[in-house]
């Protein structure tokens, strides 16, 4: 059954720096890597990868060019949309021999997966931490949902629009989500939408559309809903997810926070 895996925010910094001062996130790339090549031989066929945004942390060609020189050790093709951390004109420079990645305007696309169709949006407002879905953007929505005709859709996004009661993170979510959400509702057919920037793991219903937030492979946001909280990270282990179709007991895509790290196991729980 076809299978993507997401990767979300990964804030690579130059090389020798930590982002923020504490966090090695190049380091916590690499283990992310290994710890998808290790998994991908024991699972049903995995497509490809994706990173929903903030791949660097200040957008810059360096930053992009050890973003994807790290890259380089997965065993699977990728594809990215930018987060709020990234510069367009860079980001696109630096993949500009990729078939994903659009010559001019916002960085989106589209994979038909047979069984479900999968939809990138750029939602990047550059000098801004919130998001913003362009004109641009809802024409190449509508555009991905006529041509899915009904078929099962996955959205995927960098700023998430539910609200995961950390009040940073949700004042800096995507500001006009509620006319994507609008528009998933009237689809046909099932819809979710996928996003990173809060790098935790959270999941709702909004109408009839699932939303769900990824957890990044490095830091995590720090878990507050104090109004006086400072907007703080926090060094929980990190983790990848493993979107796949599964047929029983009805067709549905089904996610799967794989932690990054090596563990412990596996042993048979009966000898």
């Amino acid at each position: 059954m076809p299978a993507f895996i997401q990767i979300t925010d990964t804030h690579i910094v130059p090389e020798g720096q930590l982002a923020y001062g504490k966090s090695d996130t190049a380091a916590a790339l690499r283990e992310a890597i290994a710890t998808v090549n290790g998994v991908l031989p024991r699972l049903d066929p995995v497509e490809c990868a994706i990173i929903t945004g903030d791949l660097t942390d200040f957008g810059t060609c360096a930053e992009y060019e050890r973003l994807k020189a790290t890259m380089a050790d997965l065993d699977l093709p990728y594809m990215a949309i930018p987060g709020n951390h990234d510069a367009r004109d860079t980001m696109r420079a630096a993949f500009a021999d990729e078939a994903w990645m659009p010559d001019v305007g916002p960085i989106q696309w589209s994979r038909d997966f047979g069984e479900f169709m999968l939809i990138g949006l750029d939602t990047l407002v550059e000098g801004s931490h919130h998001g913003i879905l362009s004109d641009e953007g809802f024409a190449f929505l509508d555009a991905a949902l006529a041509a899915a005709n009904g078929q099962p859709v996955v959205v995927a996004t960098h700023h998430p629009w539910m609200h995961s009661g950390v009040i940073a993170m949700d004042t800096n979510n995507l500001r006009n989500g509620g006319a994507l959400l609008a528009r998933l509702e009237a689809y046909p057919g099932s819809a979710r939408m996928i996003s990173g920037h809060v790098h935790r793991t959270l999941t709702t219903q909004i109408g009839r559309v699932t939303c769900q937030i990824a957890p990044a492979p490095c830091h995590a946001v720090h878990l507050s809903h104090l109004p006086t909280s400072v907007n703080s990270l926090i060094m929980e282990p990190g983790g990848v997810t493993l979107w796949q179709w599964h047929n029983a007991p009805q067709p549905c895509l089904v996610s799967n926070v794989i932690p990054v790290g090596r563990f412990g196991g596996p042993w048979p729980f009966y000898g």
